[in-house]
């Protein structure tokens, strides 16, 4: 591979809530083929010339999780031309997986993958090496976007909570890229991480999401250096508050983890923090869910310049006005400034 310039790239279009899809295609003289890149809420990309890899992880933990990213994602790769794809579900036999099979593409392929497992991921990697035409030639595109999230302070969160959350969010993008990075390396190709705005700024009662977030940036940031010399390009993808999108927290779902939130806490956090404090903090959660973007092309259009840019950016930051201004204030002004003017009972 010479670069992204010189495999094409798709643009996506939003009309009100009808997403339109323009593939923008540069043919190389030589070989005539192109780079088609996407992508799938919770999920990975691979792509070489002939193939993309896309690895959809719906986990059962957060139940009727980010069904909108799959979607789009799905709405997306069957306009794709002149190419090749994997779709790998965490569960071959689930619905995310004979949805993908209804579509009855000839140019798709499903298989299992559930980035918590060691044994699967190897096997996945396998598989594609096996099944690819040109494995020497490398893939060019990863983009793990696997992930479940939830909420509750510290005090209503327990170590279990953490750890399920950090398993999916962080481990199994480490797991993921570790397994693939060799075949990127050999194409010079990109490294594209969905975090979150909430990897680069902190928010009560978000502290399992964020730990996971903000660890993946870390990861992201390390990789980027080490990469540099490889020809490797690695790029994060931070976005705001797509909720309302992907699903991934649901008015229901919220109830189900106040109730266990509440029922986990100790005699003494009930009686200290109160239930009236803990119904509010249940309310404001279900309003934020409620007040994101429904429109995912700002992400979308992101995570295909990420690959397929000759110069992309590090970061990438789809986000509305507010969260942005927000992540500089967060980011640049001392902390106590920061805290002062967001977070209730800060004081300078």
């Amino acid at each position: 591979m010479r670069g992204a310039n010189s495999r094409g790239f798709v643009a996506l279009q939003s009309s009100g809530s009808l997403m339109q899809i323009q593939e923008l295609c540069w043919r190389e003289k030589e070989d005539g083929c192109g780079l088609h890149a996407g992508l799938c809420g919770s999920c990975a990309y691979l792509c070489t010339r002939f193939t993309l890899l896309c690895i959809i992880s719906i986990d059962s933990i957060s139940c009727p999780c980010e069904r909108a990213w799959p979607q789009a994602a799905l709405l997306f790769l069957v306009h794709l031309s002149g190419t090749s794809f994997f779709a790998a579900e965490q569960d071959e036999n689930g619905d995310g997986a004979r949805e993908l099979k209804n579509m009855k593409s000839d140019r798709m392929k499903v298989l299992q993958m559930d980035v918590c497992s060691d044994q699967e991921v190897a096997q996945a990697v396998d598989f594609v090496k096996r099944t690819l035409k040109e494995p020497e030639e490398g893939l060019w595109g990863l983009v793990n976007n696997a992930g479940i999230s939830t909420f509750g302070e510290v005090e209503f969160s327990s170590l279990n909570d953490y750890k399920k959350v950090a398993e999916i969010n962080l481990w199994g993008t480490v797991r993921v890229t570790k397994a693939f990075l060799p075949l990127i390396r050999r194409a010079k190709g990109r490294v594209v991480n969905i975090t979150s705005m909430l990897g680069r700024m902190a928010s009560p009662s978000r502290s399992c999401y964020c730990i996971s977030k903000f660890g993946v940036a870390a990861f992201s940031d390390c990789l980027r250096q080490e990469m540099y010399r490889w020809g490797v390009r690695v790029i994060l993808v931070e976005p705001s508050n797509f909720v309302a999108a992907t699903g991934i927290l649901t008015a229901d779902s919220i109830d189900k983890q106040a109730d266990a939130l509440w029922r986990g806490a100790s005699d003494t956090v009930q009686e200290d923090y109160g239930r009236e404090y803990f119904t509010r903090h249940v309310a404001l959660m279900k309003s934020f869910i409620n007040s994101g973007l429904k429109d995912m092309s700002l992400v979308l259009n992101d995570i295909t310049d990420a690959l397929t840019s000759p110069s992309p950016n590090n970061r990438y930051n789809p986000m509305e006005t507010y969260w942005w201004v927000r992540l500089q204030v967060v980011t640049h002004l001392p902390t106590a400034i920061a805290d002062w003017l967001y977070i209730p009972g800060a004081a300078l």
